[in-house]
């Protein structure tokens, strides 16, 4: 089965107008000259990572590494200083001993990435006190709890203490974090009000628990004690170690959360609303940069406004046509709110309901796993787990959202689901998220690309959110083809979340272009969508808080599944959708201008 007509129907025009131009391939060098130079290159850009890498000590520990692993990130304004005057004086010195002529087709590539990334972050450096530190989309309160939990390993008692180290760091961070945020305010950029209640709250749960009270422990205590106990390492070192966490913890840790807290109750009464990035100072220009951030392309937010429009019109039809198979009678609204409400379409809001969730999520996994071998000729290696988001983060973590496995293979792709009220959790939409987020989405890409042994460490373990989203959504539709949605009702559940995406164009760019309210952007989203309406206030809250990002989705989207179409016309029989998806990944994530010159020279090399 191929991809929906309905999908390609407004693409094209938009986004072909908007790539840049394929660039001609420079004179080729001698072989043996071009591997030297592609060889240099990549050492020179590999060394030029580590150098940005040694800035971030949690980006260290969240790629597996043990370096600094007794230190936070610095979260000054002078660390981005230092971090943007770092590339810049690489870029010059990328230009002093590198030229594309002399690099094969993918180290011209890399060239031209890393030159145009430094170029983007210098762009985007003005507009870097706009962005929230704190948020409904997350804040350093719980982030950290993160990072410690999930990426910060524990082997050695060496591990342990610098684990405590960080604990004790917390303080520094969340005192660094406050004064940004007071300095927004004297500055007039202020969070929506809708930002506080949540990220407050979710903040108070990190330090409930012992040793903060006098209940069980605490979720870090809990974390801590469970690794030293595995420790191969004397008992009086293991008290020891839980003694200096838990003084860690009751002392500056606790303080730095304190801290915070303060600072957000002393700037929540100057919240006069909830607006988008037109408010903020120079917000206009911010907004424009944050959607050629977000899409890789130069669209306006009137070209994605009016695509989402057509969008949400195609899919609806698609939507339309699924209610008449499964014999409902009303109008599409009135089949929304039985979506929305019907129990036989909801999982029991219980601790046994979650799990059944999680048991279904995992099951649709398995599906695409044996199946994949038709559509894919290289599958990533790592493995892909599927966990409930924890308690202690779910106010203010996004619905579902997938973290990458470690660098060292030592921890698992893990597709997260938010399970805070499966009241709000539909079973329609088990199999679509799951595609996205876990297989064949966000872990077929992103695991793959990290994989890839040719490819600079910039490029590994970075990207660009129009092809990885653009993937992850094209995911959904390509689990439909693989076999994934076994009723009516599963298939609707994609497309439910198909036009969520497609909604997201209309609403970012009415939020930060076109002034709108959030009952206006509830309003809009709730009469095109059956999605929850605590998924709905959640993720309108998101756009508001990060513009721009949600356009990435379906620019992407409709960007690969037009090179699809162009493929499979061009080659006709000579098609392989293996082959197709080969050019796609192969190459790890890129802006959509640069795929769909992989995918033309691609095309050409099929058609010899």
């Amino acid at each position: 089965m191929r991809l929906n007509a309905a999908l390609l129907l407004t693409s094209t025009l938009a986004l072909v107008a908007a790539a840049p131009a394929p660039q001609a391939a420079p004179p080729a060098a001698p072989a043996g000259a071009t591997q030297a130079a592609d060889r240099a290159l990549l050492a020179f850009l590999d060394q030029k990572f580590d150098e940005q890498l040694a800035l971030s000590p949690e980006s260290q520990t969240q790629l597996g590494l043990k370096t600094d692993e007794d230190r936070l990130d610095d979260y000054t304004d002078a660390a981005q200083v230092r971090a943007r005057d770092l590339a810049e004086r690489q870029l010059a010195e990328l230009h002093r001993r590198f030229r594309p002529e002399q690099l094969g087709e993918s180290a011209r590539v890399s060239y031209r990435l890393f030159e145009e990334q430094v170029a983007r972050d210098r762009a985007a450096f003005r507009f870097r006190q706009l962005r929230f530190p704190v948020s409904t989309n997350g804040s350093p309160a719980g982030a950290l709890p993160v990072l410690l939990i999930n990426n910060h390993r524990v082997d050695t008692v060496a591990d342990a203490r610098a684990y405590i180290a960080r604990l004790r760091d917390t303080e520094r961070v969340m005192r660094e974090v406050a004064a940004t945020m007071r300095l927004q305010a004297a500055k007039g950029i202020i969070p929506n009000q809708v930002n506080f209640a949540p990220a407050r709250a979710d903040a108070l749960k990190v330090v409930t628990g012992a040793p903060f009270d006098a209940g069980p422990d605490s979720t870090l205590l809990a974390d801590f004690r469970k690794k030293v106990a595995a420790l191969d390492a004397p008992a009086a070192t293991k008290t020891q170690l839980l003694a200096d966490a838990t003084a860690a913890l009751k002392g500056p840790f606790r303080q730095g959360y304190t801290v915070l807290i303060a600072a957000l109750d002393e700037i929540a009464p100057k919240a006069t609303g909830n607006y988008g990035a037109w408010h903020l100072p120079d917000g206009a220009a911010y907004y424009a940069d944050r959607l050629r951030d977000s899409t890789t392309t130069d669209l306006s937010a009137e070209q994605i406004h009016q695509l989402g429009l057509r969008q949400v019109a195609a899919i609806r039809g698609e939507m339309e046509a699924v209610k008449r198979q499964v014999g409902f009678t009303g109008t599409l609204e009135q089949f929304f709110d039985k979506v929305r409400t019907d129990p036989s379409l909801k999982y029991p809001n219980t601790a046994a309901g979650r799990e059944q969730y999680l048991g279904d999520a995992r099951a649709v996994i398995a599906g695409v796993m044996a199946a994949a071998p038709r559509y894919f000729r290289v599958l990533p290696k790592a493995p892909l787990e599927v966990r409930a988001v924890e308690k202690w983060r779910e106010g203010t973590a996004s619905t579902a959202f997938y973290n990458p496995p470690s660098a060292d293979g030592t921890r698992p792709g893990i597709y997260y689901v938010n399970l805070v009220d499966m009241n709000q959790t539909q079973k329609v939409q088990v199999a679509g998220i799951a595609a996205h987020e876990g297989a064949p989405g966000h872990h077929f890409q992103i695991a793959r690309q990290q994989e890839l042994t040719d490819l600079p460490k910039f490029r590994k373990f970075g990207g660009y959110g129009a092809y990885m989203e653009g993937w992850g959504l094209y995911s959904e539709r390509l689990a439909d083809e693989m076999g994934v949605y076994k009723t009516p009702y599963d298939r609707f559940g994609m497309l439910s979340l198909q036009v969520w995406r497609a909604i997201r164009l209309v609403l970012d760019t009415g939020i930060h272009a076109k002034r709108w309210t959030r009952d206006q952007a509830i309003a809009y989203f709730r009469t095109n969508s059956s999605v929850s309406d605590t998924d709905t206030a959640r993720e309108v809250d998101r756009y508001f808080n990060w513009p721009g990002q949600a356009t990435s989705y379906m620019v992407g989207q409709l960007k690969i599944a037009e090179l699809r179409a162009r493929a499979e016309r061009e080659l006709g029989p000579r098609f392989d959708i293996r082959d197709f998806h080969e050019a796609v990944l192969s190459q790890g994530a890129l802006p959509l201008g640069v795929l769909e010159e992989q995918v033309d020279r691609y095309i050409a090399a099929k058609k010899g």
